[in-house]
């Protein structure tokens, strides 16, 4: 009753929420499973399972998910536990992750931060540190 699935790939995962080429999103866009964006998206972006950037989409903004692939451009920081940069892909901005490839071409400019924890601190808000002045 409880076995354990094969891991499918984001790539293969049925895709729930779709921003079409040509379309322009202005917000911050949440969704609770798989989504594509081929279009543009001008907010913060938090999927609960998989993202997948395509080659003509772009998110000017945070993304926070489990899963994410950027064949797209992205300007902001991404929190997520497996990034893929593809070779048309393109991240300006900070980067906090578990597991990372890079294909020949992709490109990253900004801080990269590597942890076992990564996941955790994907989903949860950082707690204030207290200084002593």
């Amino acid at each position: 009753m409880f076995s354990k699935k094969n891991k499918v790939e984001l790539d293969q995962q049925v895709i729930s929420t779709l921003i079409s080429e040509g379309c322009v999103f202005d917000g911050n866009l949440k969704a609770p499973a798989y989504v594509r964006i081929e279009g543009q998206i001008n907010g913060d972006v938090t999927i609960d399972e998989g993202l997948i950037l395509g080659e003509k989409g772009s998110v000017t903004g945070n993304i926070v998910t489990k899963e994410i692939i950027v064949y797209g451009t992205v300007s902001g920081n991404i929190s997520t536990h497996s990034l893929e940069i593809r070779s048309t892909g393109r991240i300006t901005g900070d980067v906090k992750t578990q597991v990372l490839q890079v294909e020949t071409g992709g490109t990253h400019n900004g801080k990269l931060s590597m942890t076992a924890n990564g996941a955790v601190a994907a989903h949860k808000p950082a707690k204030p540190e207290l200084v002593n002045a």
